[in-house]
């Protein structure tokens, strides 16, 4: 494996979304992701190919719409997917998450481990959790 330390993204979560334009609009809103790339069909824009957001301290998430086609990237149901992220600032994001309107599944709390963190579900079901642990 590559272990060089730049700053790429070096692991991508990859998504589906039923209703991949609503979604960039709740996560730039709600988390303050930021889109990067966002491939339509030709014939409907509202089916997204391939689409990518990034969080600005480092990292991102690759997405498209279900049924985009019969295969198993296409056919993947949405809302299963658990994401950790990391973050210096867990109280800012609480708030504008919850100013977003996000769904919060557990209060931001003091973890006894030293994270400080807080967890949210999306629209479509994924579980979103922030928090200050970095791992070992």
């Amino acid at each position: 494996m590559d272990t060089t330390t730049d700053n790429r993204t070096t692991i991508w979560p990859c998504l589906a979304f039923d209703d991949a334009r609503a979604m960039i609009e709740f996560l730039t809103t709600a988390f303050g992701f930021e889109a990067t790339a966002v491939y339509a069909r030709e014939d409907d824009a509202s089916i997204v190919e391939h689409g990518e957001l990034r969080l600005p301290g480092g990292g991102g998430i690759m997405f498209g719409s279900t049924g985009r086609d019969d295969t198993p990237f296409g056919t993947r149901p949405p809302g299963v997917a658990s994401l950790y992220l990391v973050t210096d600032s867990p109280d800012a994001l609480y708030a504008r998450a919850k100013s977003a309107g996000a769904t919060i599944i557990r209060d931001l709390r003091d973890e006894d481990y030293g994270s400080r963190g807080f967890s949210a579900a999306d629209p479509e079901g994924n579980l979103w959790s922030f928090g200050t642990y970095g791992g070992e």
